[in-house]
């Protein structure tokens, strides 16, 4: 069921219900995410890709190419959609400070660029302009903050044995390798970890099953460890006994602690000593291509290789997608790059080289807890369940449409097109 958020004058703001699966919320062998986290959003849709970037500085060097550029050079590289021209008047984005006049008469210095989840994995940048973005979900933007956790749908793939979820601190983008894009759920459906974004009743009802340790953060974790793909939409198994769910949130929590990547004062990912990769021949400027040699653990960019990288590391795929190879895919130029994408680095940045360490260590960690996943997956099928028959005998399904619907929390002026500030 569609709905709209409290609005902002000239924004975008539409937030669109997921589909409901034909059943009313009962999957294969479980309730569907949809039903436990009703508030969805749907991925950001830039409409033209220069916005975001692996590098911080080359969306500078955009930036200041396309101020400074003039008449039809200007509008070319622009790349004007029917959703955003120069000439469109649109709100600033919630919380940041950019500016709301027409594109057209902006020559004023680069807005800090912000670090963005772009895909499964793949910590990027963007640009935080909502006049050079055609989809920016606002109301993603209006419940960011530092304890808000965004939860991610892969696009599924048939018999891809990849993660259904995962989560992050960052705001993410949504964006899915392959398959249809999924959906980003934020655990708090109001800024300051307020009103976890859980069907009504569904907390109580969780805690009289399972025990009063029962919180938002670990029904996260508990579907970070559960959930997995099918037609009827992303389905999370409940297990009869509190044991057994107190075994999944403990493997969730840790897929956690993993994928927060140092945020929120966590580790970040490290593999024991001995087993850390290192970079044993230095990343040429142009490394070309990447390639993986299994009996000897070696990653080869180029004539740079780094080891040791575990098979599980270089093979871990989301949506049927190499990680690692979409990761190198974004960060090297192509020879079809034109207009503003094709201002990059010049060179491979050492920057990318360490991020590509921590990267591997941490697919190679999650790629270790895989076992545990499905040994959970296969307890979950064999033994008694909690279904959705469960949770509509105790009053938390159908989930109310209010539920589907973001919050208002326009507790603060936003400012929109040319200054004018939003109506509340």
């Amino acid at each position: 069921m569609p709905g709209k958020a409290a609005g902002v004058a000239g924004g975008e703001d539409e937030t669109v219900a997921a589909p409901a699966a034909a059943g009313s919320g009962e999957g294969p062998r479980g309730p569907l995410l949809d039903d436990l986290m009703p508030w969805s959003v749907r991925p950001l849709r830039t409409g033209r890709p220069w916005v975001t970037a692996p590098d911080a500085a080359c969306l500078r060097a955009r930036w200041d190419r396309l101020v400074r550029a003039a008449g039809e050079e200007r509008e070319r590289l622009f790349a004007p959609t029917r959703a955003r021209t120069q000439q469109s008047a649109v709100a600033a984005l919630p919380g940041r400070p950019g500016a709301t006049g027409r594109f057209a008469r902006e020559s004023g210095p680069c807005p800090e660029p912000v670090r963005i989840l772009h895909g499964p994995f793949d910590e990027q940048w963007l640009l935080p302009d909502h006049r050079l973005i055609d989809v920016a979900r606002p109301e993603l933007w209006r419940v960011a903050d530092d304890r808000q956790l965004f939860l991610v749908e892969h696009g599924r793939v048939p018999n891809d044995p990849g993660p259904a979820v995962s989560v992050t601190t960052l705001l993410p983008d949504g964006h899915s390798p392959a398959g249809r894009p999924g959906r980003v759920r934020p655990l708090y459906r109001r800024p300051g970890g307020l009103e976890p974004n859980l069907a009504p009743g569904l907390l109580p009802a969780l805690r009289a099953r399972y025990g009063d340790a029962v919180t938002a953060e670990s029904v996260l974790a508990w579907i970070l460890a559960a959930a997995r793909p099918s037609p009827a939409g992303c389905v999370v198994p409940l297990p009869a006994d509190a044991a057994r769910w107190a075994d999944g949130v403990e493997l969730g929590r840790e897929l956690l602690r993993l994928q927060l990547r140092g945020a929120r004062g966590a580790e970040r990912p490290r593999l024991p000593g001995g087993q850390r990769p290192y970079v044993r021949a230095a990343v040429p400027p142009d490394p070309g291509q990447l390639s993986y040699d299994a009996d000897e653990r070696v990653l080869h960019l180029g004539s740079g290789r780094v080891s040791p990288v575990p098979t599980g590391a270089w093979e871990f795929r989301v949506s049927g997608v190499r990680v690692l190879e979409l990761w190198f895919e974004r960060r090297t130029a192509g020879p079809g790059a034109a207009g503003l994408e094709a201002v990059r680095p010049r060179t491979w940045p050492q920057e990318w080289t360490s991020e590509l360490l921590e990267l591997v260590s941490l697919l190679a960690l999650l790629a270790e807890l895989r076992p545990r996943q499905e040994e959970l997956a296969d307890a979950l099928a064999a033994g008694p369940g909690a279904g959705a028959d469960a949770l509509r005998a105790a009053g938390v399904l159908p989930v109310p449409e209010a539920a589907r619907r973001p919050a208002s929390v326009l507790d603060h002026r936003e400012e929109g097109p040319d200054g004018q500030f939003a109506l509340l």
